[in-house]
């Protein structure tokens, strides 16, 4: 499945979607846990979701966990267009504040210092509404995948799997019962052993009877 939405994605070319993380990982019992994460345009991500599903509904599979995790980008972009335009209009004032001179030498040096700070806020408001409006030019969609081991027709469950599991359980309880009635039985079936093994030696013999002159 991670294979056929990666190629899904490729065929609708770069403009349309693009594979930003792929990953898959199999541990030592054969549990399979993987995830792509694509960046599609707004106006195909909802398709390609369905798509996406059908195609592993049409494998067998099952569609365990959906949701879509949505954030107002477009708020934040907009706070940042007025937090520049406060940023340019105290920069002019302390400009004019310059060009009416008067100053003296830490006095200017101060006014100099708060314009730099302003322009360097200016330039990561700048930064941070690139990001914002490539973030709403593009939506972020995260597949994950896990399996295991299941059978086709029977969803995510091997009946397999599961009969063996059953096995190897019941069998375990076994082990565990003889075991606990072991230490419940032993040391008292020792006891009496060596009870009947030194009675058995040590106890009186009855003299044989002498046998009948001729």
């Amino acid at each position: 499945m991670q294979e056929e939405h990666a190629a899904a994605c490729e065929a609708l070319g770069v403009q349309h979607c693009r594979i930003v993380d792929v990953r898959y990982r199999l541990d030592d019992e054969k549990f399979v846990e993987a995830q792509t994460r694509f960046k599609l345009d707004p106006g195909i991500a909802r398709k390609f979701g369905s798509s996406a599903i059908a195609s592993v509904e049409k494998a067998a599979g099952v569609l365990a966990d959906a949701s879509v995790n949505g954030e107002d980008v477009g708020t934040g972009v907009l706070a940042s267009q007025q937090r520049s335009a406060g940023a340019q209009a105290e920069i002019a004032r302390v400009e004019d504040r310059l060009k009416h001179g008067g100053l003296d030498k830490s006095e200017r040096a101060e006014l100099l210092s708060q314009i730099s700070a302003l322009r360097g806020q200016l330039g990561e408001e700048r930064q941070n509404r690139r990001t914002g409006e490539d973030r709403i030019a593009w939506t972020d969609v995260a597949f994950n995948y896990a399996s295991d081991g299941g059978v086709p027709g029977f969803g995510n469950r091997n009946p397999f799997g599961t009969a063996w599991a059953t096995l190897l359980g019941s069998g375990g309880t076994l082990l565990s019962v003889l075991l606990f009635v072991g230490a419940a039985v032993l040391p008292w079936a020792l006891i009496a052993g060596t009870a009947i093994f030194l009675w058995r030696r040590f106890r009186p013999r009855k003299a044989k009877p002498s046998a009948p002159a001729a």
